[in-house]
């Protein structure tokens, strides 16, 4: 097997877990008072940094405290990740907020709009 595909088949499984600690596990009203969602994992190949693409449903101030909140559970999730997944070495969690979700949504309206307008356009034509 190569490294790529081991890489990708422990992103798979981090991101799979770290779903279910986030939505079962962790007793934070920052992160339980929210829709989040794992988006994305990128672990390095050595297995020291693991970058976590986080999507939050909320406002601004919400994702904050979403990230905030995650950032101070990194040692639970952490600890979490080695009980369920056999690894030499656990990655360091490193949380982002990932906002491509939020935005697909408003290109989305936007593009409604846009079809909207363009029909009562040629209605009146």
């Amino acid at each position: 097997m190569s490294k790529g595909t081991r890489i990708i088949r422990i992103n798979e499984e981090i991101k799979k877990e770290l779903s279910e600690i986030i939505r079962h596990d962790l007793k934070d009203p920052r992160i339980n008072n929210a829709f989040v969602s794992v988006i994305n994992v990128d672990t390095t190949s050595d297995l020291k940094i693991c970058k976590i693409y986080i999507s939050v449903m909320a406002d601004k101030e919400q994702k904050e405290n979403v990230i905030e909140g995650l950032i101070n559970a990194s040692g639970y999730i952490r600890r979490e990740i080695a009980k369920r997944i056999n690894l030499r070495n656990t990655p360091e969690l490193i949380f982002k907020l990932d906002d491509s979700i939020e935005y697909g949504i408003h290109l989305s309206k936007i593009i409604d709009e846009i079809k909207k307008d363009s029909g009562d356009d040629e209605a009146h034509d």
